[in-house]
Formats: C-alpha cells, structure tokens, sequence
C-alpha cells in the first residue's frame, strides 16, 4: 500500500529537518520524570511509594515504605518567567481584565476593585475596537495601538515612526517567521545567524527551504562579533552558491547575553549596506539589561544616526516582545515588528500574508501597547504617569523585578565561575547564562558509547542528578570541535557549553547553584580523576604582550594549582 499523505515517509522534507533544542530531548526527558513523580518546581510536596527488601525476609520479606520525595525539576530551558514564579504587573492585568469582561465597568461597584485610572485606560482600548476583544481587528492590530507603538519607538530612538510600517503580532517568533518567509525563495538563498544562535532561526530557515549562514561569535572577547568573520562567512557561502540576503542581530544575546556596542552596530550596518543585506534586528531582550556599561541602543537609532546613504538604503526589521523585560508575559503572545526602508509594494505583499491569519491575538495588543509607554532605552518609562494611582505600585513591582534579575544574573555567573572546569562571562543582558563546560576525553568516550553528543550526555547526567532542566550547546550551536584551549594539557580539549535562564526565584539562586557544583564536581572526579581548574577568563594567546607572557603561561598551565586569567592586552597569573 503506498504511503498516505500523513505518514511520516511522505511529509515535507523541511519539516522534518527542523530542529528546535528549546523543546528538544532535555525537556522531554524532564517532562518524563516529572510524569514519573518528581516535584515540578510550581507545585507542593508529594510522596512515592517503594518497594524495599527488609532484614527480617522470614516474617516480612517485602515492605511497603512511605518516603518524601525531596527532587525537584527546574524547568530553566526557556526563558519563560512566570512560570518560574515572576509575578505579572497588576496594572496591565487590571486593564486587560476589564477589557475582557467589560460588563464590570458598568458595575458601580467597580471602582471599588479596581484603581480609576485603570477603568479609563480600559475604556481607552475597548473604544479603538468594533465590537471589543472577542472581534477581529486589522490585520496589522489595531490602528490606535500602533500609533502608540510608533510614539513609543520615536521617544526611544529621537526619529519619527510610522504606524502604517508597525504590524502587531502573535509574539516576535510570528513576525520572524513571517519576514523570514518573506525573504526566503530556495535553498540557494541565505541567512546570516549568529553563532550561538537562539534556534528559532535555523528551526525557521529549515522549514522555508532556506540555507543558514553562520557567524561566529567570539567568547573570549565577550562573545564579540568581528565584522571581518562577516565577510568572510558571506565569502564562503558565494563560493558555495548562496545568495546571502539576510542577516540576524539578537541583541541582547541569546544565548549569549552580550550587548552590542553602539560602534558595534554601526560596523553591522555599514556592512550590511556594502553587501545590499537586510537587518533583522532581534530586540526582545532590550529590558533587560544587567550593567551601566553598554545600555541597550536599538538597531533604528544607530542607522537613522549614521545619514544617508546608509540610512535611507538599508533595509531593516526590528521585533520587540511582551514576552521578555519585567513583564515576562509569553503566554500573552503579544509583539510587533518595525520596517525601516522597505518599498509600499513588499509591504503590501507582507500585509497580504499578514491577512490570511485574518487578526493578531486582540488581548495581547493591548500589552503591546502598555509595552509601548514603558520601555525605553531598557529603562522604564511607567505606563502610570507621576500622580497616578497606579503609579507607586508599577514602579515598585518593575523595578523589583528588575533589580532581582541583575542580582540573579551575577549569582549564576559566580556560581559557574567557582566550578571545576567551567567558565561563563557575565550576563549582561537577556535572561541567560551560557557556560562553557571542558569536558575530560573519558566523558567524551562514554558519551559517544551512549550514543550522545557529549553536552547532551551531560546535560542529561545533570537533570538525573538534580532536576536541573537546561539546553545542551549544541544545541545553539558552536564551532566545530572547541577549542583546544589548553595544548599542554590534552585533557581539557573537550569544549562545550550548556544554556539555562536566570529565572529561578532569587531565593532558590544559592541552593540551584550549590546542586550543579556538586553535581559538576563529581562528574569531573568521575571522568577525570585530577585537580583540574576552577575559574578561567580567556582570549586566545596572541592577546598575550609578547613570548614571555606566553612562556610563563606555559609554566603556570604546568602547575596544577594554579589559575590563570588572560586578558586582552595583557597576561595576569593569579
């Protein structure tokens, strides 16, 4: 009989090909035991029942014992706050709760529940519908929320928006999917991503047929990008036949949570605008940042800063989310993406697809729209204007919200940093931390007996131990093999890394970060046997000074109690 349409041998190829480690064998894996009886992190205390061989065989060979079950999972494989137990902002829930259910305002009762300017901003939104939240809207969202995001991206940037180029969307994943099957025409067509990558984008150029252009990143330059490494990716891919048309920014990182650099971002587009490529600007993160040094500056502002004619030919896209910041609001599916340049016909072919899902998601246009008078510059600019009664309590929650994440982001990394061969730079922003793990030749071997990629096999060891649910390496991506960081010591060639959230409750951070040390620890007494490193800040050797810097690195390398931190321009032996 042949095969039907839906058999698994006749679907599309591209379908198959996309992988997505978010979701992937580490959360199935931690959803099993979950489903096995281990304690999910949001919910109580429970008990399992075990059969255990007792002393007395004669009079009772088999015993029935009660015992508490003290193993938790830690779901941290994706940056999904509340359900790690950020709370929702009460202002913007108060709104949407009117909004939804708008039979309360006519309740004279109401203003008992809920603060005055809170009915007047849902009075406000259910006035720019036809018929209120359960009735479709524009297929871009709802004009009047988009005029608000465009007042917003204007007080961001200093440049004037226009509303007709803002489509709101079912989260930003909706959107890049969208562009991206925009852009995409066939294989030969490619897309510059970086490396480590959030794999939505090599999931989304899979199943459009696409080719993924990879640029790496630089650890050990705080995961840096050198324009050089652009054009000689973009170089390898012409050779190739790739058509190179695209290229992804994720600023802050993920998986990374490094912040570009304002010169940074003019490189990028002064590139860009020599190599004719779209910039698609991944800006979800731009709440969240977690030092003074580099605070988020949007793609937009640079290039509308740099005059033409960079600023009137290159083509930019940029996402922004209610999922990430303070809110932390991913079951809303509320986002919207920016054009900057792109020609009135491509935008009416974009607003034509748009229409075949009829309407975004109404509800979450209203956070897009709360969103849009409360980010700026990854700061806060509160929804509750000074002197409203909402005001104090907005900016209580927000701020707690945030302060907790920058302390939580500097618990983790130290954390990382005091483990036997692991390092991880700092989180300066997004919501993740990303280690590099040196794994010893001997969990590599165990691993490939297994049949595991290594970070895999590691990742998993660490979820049976402790419950910590994390995404491997790999599945980012990263470059072929590591690096051979240490020549003198073979042992330490195994490079790979691991991503997990810095979401868990700041009270929990200690005790998480306590588990994977001990964990981590004895994996490494297990598959290594010796001392080891514990803290390590590298770039590679050529940022030494000259040869002797190098040779007394060496020596040092050679001295198993030591500790080495190089950095760029100068070598330091601690």
């Amino acid at each position: 009989m042949a095969h039907r349409a839906l058999d698994y041998e006749s679907l599309n190829e591209n379908v198959k090909k996309v992988q997505y480690a978010v979701r992937g064998e580490l959360y199935l894996r931690a959803s099993e035991l979950q489903k096995e009886g281990k304690k999910d992190a949001t919910t109580g205390d429970f008990y399992l029942i075990l059969h255990t061989s007792i002393l007395n065989l004669l009079t009772n060979p088999y015993q029935l014992l009660l015992v508490s079950v003290a193993y938790t999972i830690i779901f941290t494989n994706v940056g999904n706050p509340h359900a790690l137990g950020q709370k929702p902002l009460t202002f913007p829930r108060q709104v949407v709760a009117l909004s939804q259910a708008p039979f309360l305002l006519d309740d004279p009762n109401v203003g008992l529940f809920f603060p005055a300017d809170a009915i007047a901003k849902a009075k406000h939104y259910l006035a720019m519908t036809i018929g209120g939240l359960g009735a479709y809207t524009d297929s871009r969202g709802m004009p009047g929320v988009r005029k608000e995001v465009a007042d917003f991206i204007e007080r961001r940037d200093g440049y004037p928006s226009d509303p007709e180029l803002i489509f709101l969307t079912d989260g930003a994943s909706k959107g890049v999917m969208q562009i991206l099957n925009t852009i995409i025409r066939g294989e030969s067509d490619g897309i510059l991503v970086p490396v480590p990558q959030y794999p939505l984008y090599s999931a989304a150029i899979s199943l459009f047929g696409g080719s993924l252009v990879p640029y790496f990143l630089e650890e050990t330059a705080n995961w840096g990008l050198d324009v050089n490494d652009l054009r000689q990716s973009v170089t390898q891919a012409r050779s190739k036949g790739i058509t190179v048309r695209a290229m992804v920014i994720i600023n802050p990182g993920n998986p990374t949570g490094q912040c570009l650099s304002e010169a940074n971002l003019r490189e990028i587009l002064h590139f860009c605008y020599q190599e004719n490529l779209v910039l698609l600007g991944d800006e979800v993160y731009q709440q969240n940042i977690y030092q003074d040094e580099r605070p988020f500056i949007s793609a937009r502002k640079v290039l509308m800063g740099m005059g033409p004619p960079v600023s009137k030919e290159v083509q930019l896209i940029s996402f922004h989310t209610v999922s990430k910041g303070y809110w932390g609001e991913c079951g809303q599916r509320g986002g919207y993406f920016e054009m900057t340049n792109i020609p009135p016909k491509t935008v009416d072919e974009i607003y034509k697809v748009a229409s075949v899902s009829l309407s975004p998601n109404v509800p979450a246009q209203i956070f897009v729209s709360r969103l849009a008078h409360s980010v700026v510059m990854g700061l806060m600019v509160n929804p509750p204007k000074p002197g409203d009664i909402s005001y104090e309590q907005f900016i209580r929650e927000s701020k707690g919200i945030l302060e907790s994440l920058r302390r939580r982001a500097r618990m983790m990394t130290d954390g990382f940093n005091s483990c036997r061969n692991v390092i991880c730079n700092f989180t300066e922003g997004a919501m993740y931390s990303f280690p590099q793990i040196r794994l010893p030749p001997k969990a590599i071997d165990a691993a490939k007996r297994a049949g595991k990629v290594p970070d895999v096999f590691y990742c998993l060891k660490l979820l049976e131990a402790t419950g910590i649910s994390t995404v491997p390496g790999s599945g980012f991506g990263q470059k072929e093999g590591g690096f051979c960081i240490f020549p003198l010591r073979p042992s330490f060639c195994g490079v790979f890394h691991l991503r997990t959230t810095i979401l868990p409750a700041e009270e929990d951070m200690p005790e998480i970060m306590d588990s994977f040390k001990k964990f981590n620890d004895e994996f490494m007494e297990q598959y290594e046997g010796h001392g080891g490193y514990s803290r390590f800040l590298l770039t590679i050797l050529s940022a030494a000074n000259d040869d002797s810097d190098i040779n007394r690195l060496y020596e040092y390398l050679l001295n198993p109690t030591s500790n080495v931190v190089i950095l760029k321009g100068s070598t330091q032996l601690l």
